[in-house]
């Protein structure tokens, strides 16, 4: 019997170790490790972070609907407390209103944590200031109230009683002044002529070349005006203000033929539609003048 012949055994040939790849840190990693902070700090203003962010969307959600329905007093309290809490007040555009009644009204509070702090009630404080035509507040996370003032201009200056106040296009009271430093503004004279600015600027509107050679305008009996020129004569016009702009129209187109004032003339009466009054000092004199199909008398 034959022997079969021994087998060797079979080597398997050893593999190579693959080395793995060591992985690159991304961009992010190197930015936040290039960071002159600890990781500890890093972890605490990450943290903060979400905070605020959860805390402006809290914010949100209040102005719209409401603070007691959606987080509630104490919520909104602890918010403050957490930081968010008005410190500082900013205001822009103030020119001639008071600034320590803006800052007053602004923060007067019954709470100063952000959530609680009525920005409709706080514009509503503001508005009642004479100089304040509009105002704006917003927040401004984390402790400001940011106010923008939006002013109102001075038109005019009413005369009543020996006082003298400052008043816008609408009649709005602004402030007090005094005749040292009164302002070259048209003056309104009489009870109750401040409310009627917006009807005399129309009057004025009427007539714009005669509008710089007004100096003073006096409510007479509470129905109608008469104007004072620069150059010392006094032009009294028709009740309603229909009547009054046709007026001033008119006399308006005489003084730009005929060349009324600065002529030594005292008053021009045109109360009666039909007809204009001259009167000189001490004498009579006959100017006819076609307002209609009249003559103006003279008078003295």
């Amino acid at each position: 019997m034959s022997r079969k012949p021994a087998r060797r055994p079979t080597v398997k040939p050893r593999r190579r170790a693959q080395t793995r790849k060591k992985k690159q840190p991304g961009f992010l990693d190197r930015t936040i490790a290039a960071l002159p902070i600890s990781q500890a700090a890093l972890h605490r203003l990450t943290v903060w972070s979400i905070t605020g962010i959860a805390i402006a969307s809290a914010l949100t959600v209040a102005t719209i609907f409401g603070v007691p329905g959606v987080i509630g007093s104490a919520v909104a309290e602890g918010i403050g407390r957490a930081g968010f809490r008005v410190e500082q007040v900013e205001v822009t555009g103030i020119k001639r209103a008071d600034k320590m009644t803006v800052y007053n009204y602004t923060l007067d509070q019954q709470s100063r944590a952000m959530p609680l702090v009525d920005l409709e009630d706080v514009r509503a404080k503001l508005m009642t200031i004479g100089w304040v035509a509009d105002a704006r507040v917003s927040r401004r996370l984390p402790d400001t109230l940011v106010v923008h003032i939006v002013e109102r201009k001075a038109a005019a200056v009413w005369q009543h009683q020996g006082q003298l106040m400052l008043i816008d296009g609408e009649g709005v009271l602004l402030e007090p002044v005094s005749a040292d430093a009164m302002p070259d503004l048209p003056l309104v004279i009489g009870d109750g002529a401040y409310a009627q600015q917006p009807a005399y600027q129309r009057l004025l509107d009427a007539a714009p070349a005669l509008r710089p050679l007004v100096k003073a305008a006096t409510w007479i009996g509470n129905r109608r005006w008469d104007l004072s020129f620069n150059t010392g004569e006094r032009l009294a016009l028709p009740e309603g203000e229909t009547a009054a702009a046709k007026a001033l129209t008119k006399f308006a187109e005489m003084d730009g033929a005929d060349r009324l004032l600065g002529r030594g003339y005292i008053r021009f009466d045109m109360r009666d539609p039909a007809r204009l009054v001259v009167r000189m000092p001490g004498q009579v004199v006959q100017k006819p003048i076609e307002i209609t199909t009249k003559t103006a008398s003279v008078e003295d």
